[in-house]
């Protein structure tokens, strides 16, 4: 009896070590993604893990081509007010609305370049120490195909790129399939909700939210959300603004539309906004 007792708890030692052991690369490949299609060229997926870099992730995707024809890549801004991701979606009657870049949150107004349409909506705010690393890199839209640029850290980069629409934004993640090089900071470091935009493959283009700030998601720092991207298949990636703003809105869905779940509410649900100042829309 007692011999088999030892068999029993050493079957169960194998079980959970072998589990524990399946890299995290795997799980992401082999992840059971619930997937939707918005429409015809929209996929919205979404996957729950348990365990993902040890601790708990929700993440949600979009994914498109990254071509001339629809749907119709666009970024919004409400100028020196502030709305939620949601209000951003309906009023531009759009199928999907990521939050964008970063914003001073008492006064309204992004602190990054956002330029639509060939307006000038923003400008980098420049603080004593010269450019923060969300300030070197951007996504430009030309003729309905995106792109990511890197800038460098030479105060006025952004307003020369000759794009029609432009958001200055970042840490920069990877750069043709390589690591961009990241400062140790707390911002770059602890996890939080990421929200994300990289370039796939196959010409595929991909918009991710992380959830955190939860004991169902703890969220990533960017070097887990660095991995993810290039798990996925990215070449190219930027973060935008996350924390309290991540947020992605879809058109026909269920609690007001937004489909991730934003951490200000402090609770597992959909609600519970933070007022942003700019988005990136899909049409």
């Amino acid at each position: 009896m007692q011999k088999f007792l030892f068999l029993i708890v050493g079957v169960m030692i194998s079980v959970t070590l072998y589990a524990q052991s399946i890299p995290d690369s795997v799980q992401v490949a082999k992840a059971n993604w619930r997937k939707t299609r918005v429409t015809r060229h929209i996929v919205w997926q979404e996957a729950h893990f348990d365990s993902l870099f040890q601790a708990k992730q929700n993440i949600n995707l979009i994914v498109l081509k990254n071509r001339r024809r629809r749907p119709v890549m666009a970024l919004a801004s409400a100028g020196d007010s502030l709305k939620p991701t949601s209000w951003f979606g309906k009023r531009f009657g759009a199928l999907v609305a990521l939050n964008g870049t970063f914003f001073d949150t008492k006064n309204g107004g992004s602190v990054d370049f956002v330029k639509i349409d060939g307006y000038v909506f923003d400008t980098t705010r420049v603080s004593a120490k010269g450019l923060s690393e969300h300030q070197q890199a951007a996504i430009t839209i030309d003729h309905n195909q995106v792109q990511i640029v890197y800038g460098g850290n030479q105060p006025g980069w952004d307003r020369k790129l000759a794009s029609d629409n432009v958001m200055t934004t970042g840490p920069l993640l990877l750069r043709d399939g390589k690591p961009h090089p990241l400062l140790k900071n707390a911002f770059n470091d602890n996890r939080h909700p990421r929200t994300c935009l990289c370039i796939g493959p196959r010409r595929r283009l991909i918009l991710a939210t992380v959830d955190g700030r939860n004991a169902n998601a703890q969220g990533m720092n960017l070097h887990e959300l660095t991995k993810l991207m290039r798990w996925l298949g990215c070449h190219d990636a930027i973060n935008l603004d996350g924390g309290g703003s991540t947020t992605l809105w879809l058109a026909n869905q269920a609690d007001n539309g937004v489909v991730n779940y934003p951490s200000d509410s402090k609770q597992w649900i959909h609600t519970g906004e933070r007022p942003v100042s700019n988005v990136i829309l899909i049409r």
